[in-house]
């Protein structure tokens, strides 16, 4: 079997940093939820552009991939995985868009609709079994995430809790058949059970792409979001302690942690769960918000830049999705850097 590595990241954060009293001056709508754990303002976040869409994002945080590797390699890419948080056009992914603005022409190309805020994780097992059983060598596996700027600063949508916690930015992974920063295991769960919890809501009972004046929202409920919270503090450790068994180490080894990030509590208690001090739990929540699929490769990027990681870490990122329907963790050993 080949090996494969997560070889370089790289990303993008749209525009100038919002601060929390773009919601918080703004006049509030009662909202139970307000004062909910699952609710706390971050300081700071990144709003797409009106005009900016997936595919300018991910075009954007690819480029310092082709400064780094060069253009032809980036563009002789075998595979192409693509998740969207919020689809810029109906029928269609921003996948094959993508590949015209970067000169790509994949063998595989994939728009991965499901797997959420852990979906860069979905996406590296998928990466690793194309480039183990075919003969791909190289993919390019890209988040993007434009709800912020989008659905949540909506007149209506903007007054209520769930508004605030949200940013937008972009991540990407190159991943190859080499062994320098090799991926070890991954481990992934579909729960069905927990399929359908997560939903939108519009006042006014219509389809979203019927038309209309209310504005589209998710359907937090208190009784859904203690549900949430329950599975989210739970799905992660086990994923990732399933995944550190099976590599024979202990959650208490891992040098590095990089999760989703829906908010401070789970953070906490994800770290807490796995015995890791707060220092190797790395994080862009106070400076980005929920970035959704988008936080680990954000994340993981930023971390590399501020040489938080060392030659030989061993590297976990982890994460669950939706209301619970999907959770995953993959491990990688870091080596020496950038490439």
């Amino acid at each position: 079997m080949n090996t494969v590595s997560l070889t370089d990241v790289a990303s993008y954060l749209p525009g100038e940093p919002v601060p929390a009293e773009f919601y918080t001056e703004y006049p509030g709508a009662e909202d139970k939820l307000r004062d909910h754990p699952m609710f706390k303002v971050p300081p700071l976040r990144h709003h797409v552009a009106a005009d900016e869409t997936n595919a300018d994002m991910i075009e954007r945080a690819v480029q310092p991939l082709i400064e780094r590797h060069g253009r032809d390699e980036i563009r002789d890419v075998d595979v192409l995985l693509v998740h969207s948080q919020v689809p810029d056009l109906p029928f269609v992914g921003a996948g094959t868009e993508v590949a015209r603005r970067l000169g790509l022409h994949p063998e595989w190309l994939i728009d991965v609709a499901n797997a959420g805020c852990a979906s860069f994780v979905y996406m590296l097992k998928l990466a690793r079994r194309l480039l183990t059983t075919t003969d791909a060598r190289t993919a390019l596996i890209c988040n993007a995430q434009s709800a912020a700027g989008q659905w949540f600063t909506q007149s209506e949508v903007r007054r209520l809790a769930q508004a605030a916690i949200p940013g937008d930015g972009c991540g990407v992974g190159y991943v190859t058949t080499s062994a320098g920063a090799p991926v070890l295991d991954v481990e992934t769960r579909h729960i069905g059970a927990y399929a359908g919890d997560m939903t939108v809501m519009l006042d006014d009972g219509r389809k979203y792409w019927e038309p209309g004046e209310s504005q589209l929202r998710i359907g937090f409920t208190e009784a859904g979001v203690a549900k949430v919270l329950a599975r989210g503090n739970r799905l992660v450790p086990e994923v990732v302690t399933d995944l550190c068994g099976r590599l024979g180490v202990a959650t208490t080894e891992i040098d590095v942690f990089i999760t989703n990030q829906p908010n401070r509590t789970f953070l906490r208690n994800w770290r807490e769960a796995l015995q890791l001090p707060a220092e190797r739990h790395l994080h862009t929540f106070d400076q980005c918000g929920n970035l959704f699929g988008a936080a680990i490769p954000i994340t993981l990027d930023r971390a590399i830049r501020s040489q938080r990681l060392e030659d030989g870490d061993l590297v976990v990122l982890g994460g669950f999705a939706h209301a619970g329907d999907f959770a995953g963790a993959v491990a990688i050993r870091w080596r020496g850097g950038r490439v």
